[in-house]
């Protein structure tokens, strides 16, 4: 089957897919036809914040950065150089909400595509943007073989 969509995913998607098996398992079931990619600062802050989340919670954070490992292998990784030409434009759009999500927005527009997120900082920004209660309008998972 061909790939029908590509889609950007936002750090607290990310950490979303570690901490929510249902998240986790739609991203699962999506990858046969839709291309997950995040930039690496997201990718970064998710193997920042989530041990920080489970010691919070005086939880042992190895299995889920296990589980983080697992996932980077659906979500591909966006170098900057890959969507560093697009910086200048990603802060002019990003800018007044939150200048420091410039690289979400600029893999966005390198890829051509939408973001998926929970942060309504990207609402404005000239992006489609879907939300994990909206996302399966977007793309519908493939059904389990």
């Amino acid at each position: 089957m061909a790939l029908r969509t590509t889609l950007v995913l936002d750090a607290n998607i990310v950490v979303r897919a570690v901490l929510s098996t249902k998240v986790r398992t739609w991203i699962e079931r999506s990858s046969s036809n839709v291309r997950f990619f995040t930039p690496d600062v997201c990718f970064d802050d998710a193997e920042k914040y989530v041990p920080l989340i489970f010691e919070k919670r005086k939880l042992p954070s190895e299995p889920a950065m296990e589980v983080l490992a697992g996932i980077s292998r659906i979500i591909q990784i966006v170098e900057a150089d890959i969507y560093g030409d697009y910086s200048e434009e990603a802060k002019q759009r990003i800018a007044v909400r939150d200048p420091d999500d410039w690289p979400i927005v600029a893999a966005a527009l390198a890829l051509n595509c939408p973001i998926w997120t929970e942060d309504a900082d990207f609402f404005g920004a000239g992006i489609a943007t879907w939300t994990t209660d909206r996302i399966h309008l977007f793309v519908t998972p493939t059904p389990d073989e």
